[in-house]
């Protein structure tokens, strides 16, 4: 029965629109097997809400981009490829960055980067909302968070962009990417020297002071390990925000009454950006390598499988959310996992929160009935990030 069942992550045909898919691996093949790229996939809201739970099964380790992923670990100061207890101890340090006093200190911020970044297309008919708006707030943002300098932060953000290229048959393996990753780690890596002789106020001053204890005693972080945390936190920053606002400019046009009534009661925002972040999760795919055999739904996954928890398929799960594929800003639920969950939840979440309140009131206190041209609208199309490139609007 579950012959005709395919999925594939690389396929842009697919991703146009996967969720008929993925409820049909819920409901047929909640542990779907792929033959042709080396992967299972868990599909059930419960499974992928108890693979986020478990590093000692899910391992991060190895890699969480399928293209990626291999059977060794990863040697790399890359936290988001890490397990506890070594995950534990830098997570730690680099929440420092994200304290409830440093991210509510920005919401005076944001909501200036919001007016200078959208009163110039006032009566000006209209804009692209991704390029001129959704991709560049949280990059300014997160950029003045880390320290990046004024007249950099718009190379970093293309840059950014760049380490998310794929090609046909190679995914995120490419020169394009690779060149991008090196441009990256190289900036970081003489800021953070550069901040060891001449100290700001800024994160990565903090990240180059840094102290982390070890079984061998305190130390303090190398530049690339300083430069690997920053380039996570840039990177992470300013692309899942830029999907998000994208898919909520899209969804809030398509349900013009939910609309209205956001414009009307800016206090529904915080419920609304948690549904968009359900229905449409920026990032909708995480990988994990199980360090054991498992056995799930009659099927055994051999150890040092590959395997892709399909976050956005879970956040689509009736089993968890009735009615779930119906769009709601004043749906009452108590999670969704679009931020992950357990040791590796997203450190930036009540920033990427905040930026997606903010942003969809001051865009709605201007254009409150905007219209999408949808024949120019551009999809990005990634192994682990969904969402829109370029997205005109009619003001």
């Amino acid at each position: 029965m579950t012959e005709d069942l395919y999925w594939d992550p690389f396929d842009k045909i697919i991703d146009v629109n996967p969720h008929p898919l993925w409820r049909r691996l819920r409901d047929e093949a909640p542990v779907y097997r792929n033959e042709k790229h080396d992967f299972y996939a868990l599909s059930r809201h419960a499974d992928v809400d108890a693979a986020h739970v478990e590093p000692e099964t899910y391992s991060s380790a190895h890699g969480t981009v399928l293209e990626l992923m291999g059977p060794e670990p990863f040697n790399t100061g890359q936290i988001i490829f890490m397990d506890p207890p070594t995950h534990t101890l830098l997570r730690v340090l680099v929440s420092r960055a994200f304290t409830p006093r440093r991210v509510g200190g920005l919401e005076g911020s944001i909501r200036e980067i919001c007016a200078e970044l959208l009163d110039p297309q006032i009566g000006g008919g209209g804009f692209d909302y991704i390029q001129d708006f959704a991709a560049q707030l949280p990059s300014l943002v997160i950029s003045k968070l880390i320290g990046v300098d004024d007249a950099d932060r718009e190379e970093i953000r293309q840059t950014i962009d760049q380490t998310f290229h794929i090609e046909e048959g190679k995914g995120m393996i490419n020169d394009v990417s690779f060149a991008a990753q090196i441009k990256l780690h190289t900036y970081f890596s003489e800021q953070i020297d550069a901040r060891r002789t001449a100290p700001r106020d800024d994160m990565m001053t903090a990240l180059a002071e840094a102290e982390i204890t070890t079984d061998e005693g305190a130390r303090r972080l190398t530049t690339s390990e300083a430069a690997d945390f920053t380039n996570l936190l840039v990177a992470a920053g300013t692309e899942t925000v830029a999907r998000l606002l994208g898919w909520a400019g899209d969804l809030l046009e398509a349900h013009p009454d939910q609309r209205a009534e956001l414009a009307a009661d800016p206090s529904l925002l915080g419920n609304a950006v948690e549904e968009t972040l359900r229905y449409e999760s920026p990032s909708p795919v995480q990988g994990r390598v199980n360090t054991r055999e498992v056995e799930l739904h009659g099927t055994t996954i051999p150890a040092k499988s590959r395997i892709l928890l399909l976050t956005s398929s879970a956040n689509r799960d009736e089993r968890k959310y009735p009615d779930a594929d119906r769009y709601d800003i004043k749906r009452n639920f108590d999670s969704h996992l679009a931020f992950g969950r357990g040791p590796h939840f997203c450190l930036g979440a009540a920033l990427a929160r905040m930026e997606g309140r903010i942003a969809l009131e001051e865009t709605l206190r201007r254009f409150p009935n905007y219209e999408v041209d949808r024949d120019n609208a551009v999809r990005l199309h990634t192994s682990t990030v969904r969402g829109y490139e370029k997205l005109p609007i009619k003001v």
